[in-house]
Formats: C-alpha cells, sequence, structure tokens
C-alpha cells in the first residue's frame, strides 16, 4: 500500500477495503470489540463473534478458566472481564473479602470498586496510595486504548473515592524500590503480602474470550503463604 492511498483513506478521499482495515486495526493492536466497531463504520459486516462464557462453544474455554484458578489454589485467583467486573473467583479470595460492605459484594462485582471504595478493601490496604494508582493508572490505559464509554464513567466514579485523584496526580512513577509492587492487606489473621499477575489468551478471536483476563495472587513472603494457607485448611 502506498502513503499516498493512506492518506487518502485517512482523509476520506478513498474508501479502505476490508483486507486494509484488518491491516491497520492488526498493527495499531486494536481491542476486537473496536475492530467490529471499525468495520462497522466502513460498511462491513463484523469479524469477530461475541459469545457468551455460559453457552456451549464457549464450555472448553470456561473449563479450562474453572481449572486454572482452581490450580492456583491455597492462592487468590479471579477472572475478570473488560470493566474489572468479576466472572469467576477460585475459593481463596473469600477470606481477603473479610470486612467488606456487603453491597459491594452484590453482583456484579467490580474490582476497581471493591478495592477502592471506603467500604471496601481500601481502609485495609496499607499501601493504598500505591495500589489506587496501580488500578487508575490501569483504567486510564483501558479506557484511552478503547474509547468505552463505561469504562470513562468507571475512571470517573473512582475519582470520586478518597485519596484517588490524588494517588493519580502524585504517582506518575513508581515510588517503591520493590522488585514488584506488592497489595500490603491488613487482615484479622495478619498482613497479608500480595504479588499479582495478569493472564489473557494468546490468540482469541472472540470479543469476549479476548476482553477476559485472570488476575492471580502470590504470596510475597513466607507469613503469607502461611496464612494462605491456613485459611484454605479451614476452608476445606
Amino acid at each position: 500500500m502506498s502513503a499516498r492511498h493512506l492518506s487518502f483513506v485517512e482523509t476520506g478521499r478513498s474508501q479502505p477495503s476490508r483486507a486494509l482495515l484488518h491491516a491497520l486495526a492488526e498493527q495499531l493492536e486494536i481491542p476486537l470489540r473496536e475492530r467490529n466497531t471499525l468495520l462497522l463504520a466502513a460498511g462491513y459486516a463484523p469479524a469477530y463473534a461475541q459469545t457468551d462464557l455460559d453457552d456451549a462453544p464457549a464450555s472448553a474455554a470456561r473449563e479450562a478458566l474453572t481449572r486454572l484458578l482452581t490450580s492456583h489454589e491455597p492462592y487468590p485467583a479471579l477472572l475478570l472481564d473488560r470493566w474489572g467486573d468479576v466472572v469467576l473467583t477460585n475459593r481463596s479470595i473469600g477470606p481477603l473479602l473479610d470486612g467488606v460492605d456487603p453491597e459491594l459484594l452484590q453482583p456484579p462485582i467490580n474490582v476497581y470498586r471493591l478495592s477502592l471504595h471506603p467500604n471496601g478493601l481500601a481502609p485495609r490496604i496499607r499501601n493504598r496510595g500505591e495500589w489506587a494508582a496501580h488500578l487508575g493508572h490501569r483504567l486510564i490505559r483501558l479506557a484511552r486504548l478503547t474509547g468505552d464509554a463505561r469504562l470513562a464513567r468507571l475512571l470517573a466514579e473512582i475519582r470520586e473515592f478518597p485519596d484517588v485523584a490524588a494517588a493519580l496526580e502524585d504517582q506518575h512513577e513508581p515510588v517503591s524500590r520493590e522488585l514488584l509492587l506488592t497489595l500490603h492487606l491488613d487482615h484479622p489473621a495478619g498482613e497479608l503480602h500480595l504479588h499479582s499477575t495478569i493472564t489473557s489468551f494468546g490468540s482469541p478471536n472472540d470479543v469476549t474470550l479476548a476482553e477476559l483476563a485472570v488476575e492471580s495472587f502470590f504470596p510475597a513472603d513466607d507469613a503469607t503463604r502461611e496464612l494462605l494457607q491456613q485459611f484454605a485448611a479451614h476452608a476445606g
């Protein structure tokens, strides 16, 4: 493709082909939901299906995700959708929610609200400023990448929670000397120090699957490992 043709597409003088739109979307790493929107805007049919995780075609994916969460026990893990709503969890998540307002635990449970709302986990997070900045900047990146109005509303909502706006303004770069950002969470049984990882499907061809992510927490020290094992033993 010539630079001249690309310029014509950008200014609306030329109609892009379906193949060109796919190529541009791939290079720009546009999410699948927005790729469908791009195709529709150009007059083409959407390319990617959106399957409910409870439907039969997604049963294998759901089983794989459930096994992944279960295999991570006694450490906590949960499956999130694009907006941070909880889709699935393993049993080890329960002890972390001690003291959370029951209203925040009504479906759909949203991890941004759960973590940053004053009636959620926020009062128990020792490094609340760092964690609020981490979650807030993650949400900002998603909102900018997708242009999703629901993400924008969620971002505006969490900015109103105590200390969140200040954390986002103050922490544009890491303030900790730790190798990884650690969640320091108070619990009646003792303080938990947790690292987290995010896992997603490598090459999904479905909007729903492309937007799912598994967040897995790992103990950052021996004391946390022992507490998580104790929680699992009592739950079992």
